[in-house]
């Protein structure tokens, strides 16, 4: 009973606050005991023991706590898009029995769930954070930034925005958009230092003067990574990030878009990466990771769920269980057993 109240606890989503971008009165509210997890591929090829961790642990997570599970396809960077890998992805998933209660494919109140078809919502948020002086439009060329990176290299200084286009006025800004001047718009970071409260990893501090001023729209007007996933998660009511350790240092950047838009933060997890048998890490780019190797070889889903269940996560204290079918993962799996650590993955504990 008491494992069961920890774990209770751990599931508890942040306070939620009075937030200044109000959702559609026809959609549902979300309770404050409610979580809500997500995971967010794009669809850039074959879904990877990687990828299927994070969806998994995410799943496990929203299940233990009596959640929801949500699937969003983050399809922002078009050059990076392979045809068919978003069905794929899905059908990957599936096959796993990792179902979502909200997505592209099955729907739901908070879509559409794939940010392509959201584009106004980002454009809005942008122009929102410009009017509060929080962003600003960057008229840089390609060309200039690169000779910029160039010089800081030959230097030895950080890679970072100069912040060239910060001083513009308002009315020379306001010319160059009406000329149709290409540009981008940029997050203007405040001075100071952020700490961030991850529950794997404690607390953890970032100093502003080490974050760049991260492009949040490009020229093409498609969003950053960035934007769209703070705007969406707010919109989707995501309680807790749950997502791997790369997006670390990124969290700064978000947790300060969250406050520039006056929105609660969700909890962090950040998982350790999987990695080669010489803790390298584990490469989407290696075919013999991806989900759909294995299934071709044969391997059975429940098999391949356990396996992938384990990297990183244990079950309490004193459960020696190895063998897990779904439902059970789904009753024992807490945030507080996952390892913060790397894991090595030895497929041949597979065969």
């Amino acid at each position: 009973m008491l494992s069961r109240l920890r774990r209770l606890a751990l599931c508890r989503p942040p306070t939620l606050t009075s937030r200044s971008f109000s959702l559609p009165s026809n959609v549902p509210k979300v309770t404050d005991a409610e979580v809500r997890v997500r995971y967010a591929p794009s669809p850039t090829g074959f879904l990877h023991l990687g990828g299927l961790r994070t969806a998994l642990f995410n799943y496990l997570f929203a299940k233990s706590c009596g959640g929801q599970f949500i699937l969003r396809i983050e399809d922002t960077d078009k050059t990076r898009q392979v045809e068919g890998s978003m069905e794929a992805l899905v059908d990957s998933l599936k096959w796993c029995g990792v179902m979502e209660d909200e997505g592209p494919i099955v729907g739901g109140p908070y879509g559409p769930y794939i940010q392509s078809q959201r584009l106004p919502i980002y454009k809005e948020a942008a122009e929102r954070l410009i009017e509060s002086g929080h962003a600003y439009r960057c008229f840089c060329t390609s060309e200039r930034l690169k000779k910029l990176r160039e010089s800081q290299i030959c230097h030895g200084e950080a890679t970072m925005y100069d912040r060239a286009c910060l001083g513009l006025n308002e009315k020379e800004v306001a010319e160059r958009v009406s000329h149709g001047e290409p540009h981008t718009i940029r997050l203007r970071i405040p001075p100071g230092k952020t700490t961030v409260k991850d529950l794997l990893r404690g607390y953890i501090q970032f100093v502003h003067a080490g974050i760049d001023d991260q492009v949040l729209m490009k020229s093409d007007g498609y969003p950053t990574y960035h934007l769209a996933n703070v705007v969406d998660d707010h919109a989707m009511r995501i309680t807790h990030v749950i997502r791997g350790e790369e997006w670390l240092p990124s969290t700064p950047k978000h947790v300060i878009l969250y406050k520039a838009l006056g929105y609660e933060a969700p909890a962090w997890a950040h998982l350790g990466l999987l990695l080669n048998g010489d803790r390298s890490k584990l490469s989407k780019r290696q075919g013999d990771v991806a989900v759909e190797a294995f299934r071709d070889k044969g391997f059975l889903p429940s098999g391949l769920v356990n396996f992938v269940a384990l990297l990183g996560w244990n079950p309490a204290d004193g459960n020696n269980q190895e063998i897990f079918q779904m439902k059970e993962l789904e009753k024992h799996f807490s945030i507080k057993h996952v390892n913060k650590a790397g894991s090595v993955v030895n497929v041949d504990r597979l065969r």
